[in-house]
């Protein structure tokens, strides 16, 4: 017989004195959890399905049930932790890759946790926002190096394709296909109402989101799921997937199970068949060849649209950074090891890529020391979680930032990293039709508009204390900045001083 070594992560407590056996929980749950024991007229529940979504315990009437993590123990060591030994023990049972969803929980250090923000005293005064103007307006793009003028002395424009936002946070790559169409909604008419940008991913666009163009980036991946000339110039902006920060130097794969009606279609591959974008491009293996296929991507939107080109946080980024600033790419957008993402391997998730801090800082640096920073904006992502972070990154060099995880914790998501299944009990990983109309994308997109309007409130609130009135005068403003608890060589490559210098 063979013996079930692993226990429940998490444990459902069912207070049976207030339970009205309703059944909501059975209803709500796609895992499976809850059922009613008919015999014994009570409610059950199986711990093992549990994922710990918290659907249950959010909707249920009588406020009767919880999830708790269990106290079941390993005997472990200093090298043998619990979770070590139950990944073993489940590759020991299914011989298959470990996978896992939304950012590695490891606990590796958040420079964006050991950074302050210097603020403005006596000799330079602070700036009240609510009461003087401020600047939150980011035009993304190359800036000329010089000014041009016509005979009569007035100035000829000259400006390439930028991307204007009214604020500098932008809703990052996450695919139709691995969310849901309702998820996808909310975030294009939130973009629209924000004055921002939402990206498609590489699942190409559906035909209903083509009236967000003016806000959509549309991504170019590896698998080209998706593309072709009507996609490329329906958005503002064209984006090339390279690399992403949660799984850097590998491919995609959407189980064929969420290839699905128009999942399918958007994607123009049949039915059931997985998704699988290969590791690398498989017409780029230099520079050279980037920016072959970032002027051809210009010659098809006759060249009135500005080119990205997303990379992982690797050790060498800085170097690849600057080989793709000259390849004609307009913006770099820099994902950071923590980035989510709806299925990655784990052991990819959480040993590879650096974070996003350091690589932004390099990056940065790099660029100016060669003299090249205004031919690319950069825009950084990877856990960007608070309008605090927001700052830090600017501060550090960021033109924007992209946010993923936290829109979808905004739309409801619990981070209980089982979107690789396709049962999001919020609707959003998802594409059963009887879990995704559960999210309202009216809703969800006024929760979206709620979150980017507080950020935005404290970004000015953050900025009037260190006396800067306009977001152009943050960007890689290092002086603002403190480090604390942080080696000097950490200090070196993020170019700021310790705390009290």
């Amino acid at each position: 017989m063979m013996l079930n070594m692993l226990q429940p992560e998490y444990e459902v407590v069912r207070d049976k004195d207030r339970c009205t056996r309703c059944r909501i929980c059975e209803r709500q749950c796609a895992n499976g959890v809850h059922r009613m024991d008919e015999a014994g007229g009570v409610m059950l529940s199986d711990s093992t399905k549990c994922v710990c979504c918290h659907r249950c315990v959010c909707l249920c009437p009588a406020g009767a049930l919880k999830i708790v993590k269990t106290d079941h123990t390993f005997r472990e060591s200093g090298s043998w932790k619990g979770q070590t030994i139950s990944e073993i023990y489940r590759q020991a049972e299914s011989g298959g890759v470990l996978l896992s969803s939304m950012g590695s929980p490891k606990e590796y250090p958040s420079y964006f946790d050991r950074i302050l923000i210097n603020a403005s005293q006596v000799t330079n005064p602070s700036i009240d926002p609510l009461r003087e103007p401020m600047e939150t307006r980011v035009s993304l793009g190359k800036k000329p190096q010089t000014l041009r003028r016509d005979r009569s002395g007035r100035l000829v424009p000259s400006l390439p394709p930028q991307l204007r936002l009214s604020v500098p946070i932008l809703f990052s790559a996450m695919s139709y296909g691995s969310i849901s169409y309702n998820a996808h909604a909310a975030l294009a008419q939130a973009a629209e109402r924000l004055g921002t940008y939402y990206n498609t991913g590489e699942g190409g666009l559906h035909e209903d989101f083509y009236k967000y163009g003016k806000n959509t980036i549309v991504q170019v991946a590896s698998g080209r799921f998706g593309v072709h000339p009507g996609y490329l110039r329906a958005g503002a902006a064209i984006e090339i997937k390279i690399g992403q920060g949660a799984k850097p130097g590998i491919g995609g794969h959407l189980p064929g199970g969420k290839i699905v009606g128009d999942v399918s279609r958007t994607r123009m591959i049949p039915e059931g068949s997985d998704a699988i974008s290969p590791a690398p491009h498989h017409d780029i293996y230099s520079i050279e060849d980037l920016r072959q296929l970032v002027y051809s991507l210009k010659e098809a939107t006759a060249y009135e649209k500005p080119v990205i080109v997303k990379i992982a946080a690797v050790h060498n980024v800085a170097a690849i950074a600057s080989g793709v600033a000259r390849s004609g790419a307009d913006i770099i957008a820099l994902d950071g090891f923590r980035g989510g993402t709806g299925a990655a391997p784990t052991r990819i998730r959480d040993n590879v890529g650096i974070p996003i801090e350091l690589a932004l800082a390099a990056v940065d640096q790099r660029l100016r020391d060669e003299g090249i920073r205004d031919e690319v904006s950069i825009i950084a992502g990877g856990s960007i979680r608070s309008a605090a972070d927001v700052v830090k990154a600017i501060a550090l060099g960021a033109d924007g930032v992209y946010i993923a995880t936290a829109a979808l914790l905004a739309l409801g998501c619990h981070l209980c990293r089982s979107c690789q299944q396709g049962r999001c009990n919020w609707g959003i990983a998802t594409q059963r039709p009887e879990l995704a109309r559960r999210l309202d994308p009216a809703l969800g997109q006024q929760r979206l508009v709620n979150l980017v309007t507080a950020w935005t409130h404290e970004i000015e609130e953050m900025m009037g204390g260190m006396g800067i009135n306009a977001i152009e005068a943050l960007r890689g403003n290092r002086l603002m900045l403190r480090g604390i608890g942080m080696t000097s060589r950490e200090l070196a490559i993020l170019g700021i001083k310790h705390a009290g210098e």
